[in-house]
């Protein structure tokens, strides 16, 4: 059993930690792929979770030795996503912690994808009215794997960040919330990891 007695506050990723979105990700990448004509990895892929498209397309550019304008290709996924439907169930174990939660300790939401994209899910989630704070890619100019987009919703929440448990499901997260000097819990297939600052 996870201890979060110890926080005052808890920052919550949305896709793939929240809402189980990243297959629909992945589908629009492939989808993107086929357009652009690029090679498609989707456990690449799906590892650069967190991550903005438009960052995405840096890292596809630099892999594959390209030169794909970034803003179209974002612009392209993006619009993948939408017409999928922003498709993604809750993810039960996070959910549950989130709602259990609320009004006990300050929430936020800190995510890589684009503010858009962020209130259409957490509104379709019924998660929206939930949070104290919301950080999206929008918000910040360092994504992470850096920490702005943690540290970000401290400052908005008026809290310390060691005060603070983020909650991730990529590694990328991970390395996000241990930059910015705060606990992890990493989640898998549900299951829930504590990643302690002091062992990255």
């Amino acid at each position: 059993m996870i201890q979060i007695a110890q926080y005052d506050g808890l920052i919550f990723d949305m896709d793939g930690t929240l809402i189980d979105t990243m297959p629909s990700h992945v589908a629009s990448w492939e989808e993107t792929s086929a357009y652009f004509n690029f090679p498609f990895m989707p456990d690449w892929l799906h590892s650069m979770g967190g991550m903005p498209s438009i960052k995405v397309v840096g890292e596809i550019n630099k892999r594959f030795g390209l030169s794909l304008d970034p803003v179209n290709v974002s612009k392209y996924k993006q619009q993948v996503f939408r017409a999928l439907g922003c498709p993604g169930n809750r993810i039960p174990s996070t959910c549950q912690i989130l709602e259990q939660n609320q009004g006990k300790k300050k929430i936020a939401l800190g995510t890589g994808s684009p503010k858009e994209n962020a209130i259409l899910l957490m509104e379709k989630a019924g998660l929206l009215d939930k949070f104290d704070a919301i950080v999206t890619a929008s918000d910040v100019e360092n994504h992470k794997p850096a920490p702005d987009t943690f540290l970000k919703a401290c400052e908005l929440m008026a809290l310390k960040p060691s005060r603070c448990l983020v909650f991730e499901d990529t590694l990328l997260g991970k390395q996000a919330a241990h930059s910015a000097g705060m606990d992890c819990i990493l989640v898998t297939d549900g299951a829930l990891e504590l990643c302690p600052v002091h062992e990255k």
